[in-house]
């Protein structure tokens, strides 16, 4: 059964071990990294010009072997890096979508820091023989290199951590923090994220291997106070929830069967998160014309959208589905307002009224579409 972001995080936190505290998971790493750091740097005296040099080499090839694994390793199946892979694809990019990338509570640290034994590993398998190696060639070297290594591990937990953190925290409107996040947003898009920005901490080997990938940040789609007006519907709709979302998130499809939906000037096929298209329509009586970005798209399981329109109409609109047997259990919800005074009395009004009763006949239209559509085909859109 496949299920919404919200279901696997429930379902994610439930399994979490009762005994599990964040805190100490935290403290334990940083103290840890801090002491190993301490220890390889306490014999590190008069550096020389030269020896200097070994910090950015390391910092570079650390950013590059950064890199490689979670473009290599957690993007891409391997037999001996199986576990990275099912709990980075599989638990951190479910955790994690387009529009909740952010934890709500500490204990979902859980699938954001790396397991608290791997800073140890790290350092006994990683940074040791490298500085015993080093020691034998220039002791300053080896010191330096041996802590850079730690503290690039740290470095690289506390950044993943920051590009999680919830929106309003002060940290997160820091300059390079604040780009990384944008960036690490991105990557977490499903058509994306084995693809593009796989660097946590600094881009450097995105742009020079060609993965990075930027847009801007949207504006606010609510900037001002007043309360949205939100309605929803559900229907049962023969089929499984990925054929069933594919057909509705293919949005030419759209006058097929939704009312309010007149023309669509976009992209043919299911819509992915970062797509654009118009669409002109007659809803609550009124002619207007809309212009859409998808928020996100999760296969058989949700698909998003915004859009904005005229008389300072902004508009989300989210498909979510859920198996049910055979059958899928589809949920539409529509958030909408209008900025000006005059259009939120008529909304009140009158338009809200048509427009919920235009929206449960969709449903219903949907689904008889849907099915014929489906049924035709034999397969997915």
């Amino acid at each position: 059964m496949r299920q919404t972001t919200e279901g696997f995080r429930g379902r994610y936190r439930a399994d979490i071990h009762p005994l599990y505290n964040p805190w100490l998971h935290g403290t334990f790493v940083l103290v840890f990294g801090a002491l190993a750091i301490s220890v390889f740097w306490s014999n590190v005296q008069q550096v020389r010009p030269a020896e200097w040099l070994a910090v950015p080499v390391t910092l570079l090839l650390f950013n590059l072997g950064v890199y490689m694994v979670h473009r290599h390793l957690g993007h891409h199946k391997k037999s001996f890096a199986r576990l990275f892979y099912a709990r980075h694809a599989g638990d951190h990019h479910s955790f994690f979508t387009p529009g909740h990338m952010t934890y709500d509570n500490a204990r979902d640290w859980r699938v954001i820091l790396f397991p608290a034994w791997l800073i140890v590993l790290h350092t006994l398998a990683v940074a040791l023989p490298l500085w015993w190696l080093l020691k034998h060639i220039n002791t300053n070297v080896a010191g330096l290199v041996g802590g850079l290594l730690v503290l690039g591990y740290l470095t690289y937990e506390v950044f993943h951590a920051c590009e999680h953190l919830p929106s309003r925290n002060p940290l997160t409107r820091l300059p390079w923090i604040r780009q990384m996040r944008r960036l690490h947003e991105l990557h977490h898009r499903r058509e994306l994220m084995q693809a593009r920005n796989f660097n946590i901490v600094f881009p450097l080997m995105d742009y020079l291997f060609g993965t990075l990938y930027w847009e801007p940040e949207p504006e606010p789609l609510n900037p001002t106070r007043t309360p949205m007006t939100r309605m929803q519907h559900q229907v049962v709709i023969a089929g499984n929830p990925i054929q069933v979302l594919a057909y509705a998130s293919t949005v030419t499809l759209w006058p097929q069967w939704h009312p309010s939906s007149l023309r669509i000037d976009g992209p043919k096929g299911p819509l992915h998160a970062g797509a654009r298209f118009e669409e002109d329509i007659r809803a609550g009586g009124r002619d207007g014309h809309l212009r859409w970005e998808v928020a996100e798209y999760l296969p058989g399981r949700r698909w998003s959208a915004e859009a904005r329109g005229d008389h300072g109409l902004s508009l989300v609109v989210t498909y979510e589905c859920d198996a049910t047997g055979e059958d899928t259990r589809f949920v539409r919800t529509l958030e909408y307002q209008f900025s000006g005074l005059a259009m939120r009395i008529a909304n009140r009004l009158l338009l809200k009224r048509r427009i919920d009763r235009e929206s449960a006949a969709s449903m219903l239209a949907l689904r008889d579409m849907a099915q014929k559509y489906l049924a035709a085909t034999g397969v997915g859109v």
